[in-house]
């Protein structure tokens, strides 16, 4: 199963993340992109663009008018998400212009601590 890992941490240790891959040559584990803080994860993952991410969860590529048809939204604002999801880098887009979110799961971790 391909999932992909959204997290928080500070951009300091992603970065020190990429720079290990990117000096051994050796892909990360899992597919990961993270975000500075809680308040900027749920700007990204709204509750309509979350239900947009489970209904493109293992479907392969389809249209943003299909997408829209599945979670049962008008085209126009499902666009809107998706515009937003492609730029926060969790959908891709491919040559056909068509919209897909290539895993099977999505795993969300971060860390509540007393203040």
């Amino acid at each position: 199963m391909k999932t992909l890992t959204l997290d928080v941490r500070a951009p300091a240790d992603a970065m020190m993340d990429f720079s290990h891959a990117w000096k051994t040559g050796k892909p990360q584990k899992t597919a990961r992109i993270s975000f500075s803080t809680p308040e900027l994860l749920w700007r990204v993952l709204t509750p309509k663009r979350w239900e947009l991410l489970k209904a493109l969860c293992g479907a392969g590529p389809i249209s943003i008018r299909e997408a829209a048809r599945r979670v049962g939204r008008d085209v126009k604002a499902v666009h809107g998400d998706v515009t937003a999801l492609l730029h926060a880098g969790v959908l891709d887009r491919i040559d056909d212009g068509k919209i897909v979110f290539p895993f099977d799961a999505v795993k969300v971790e971060f860390l509540l601590r007393a203040a």
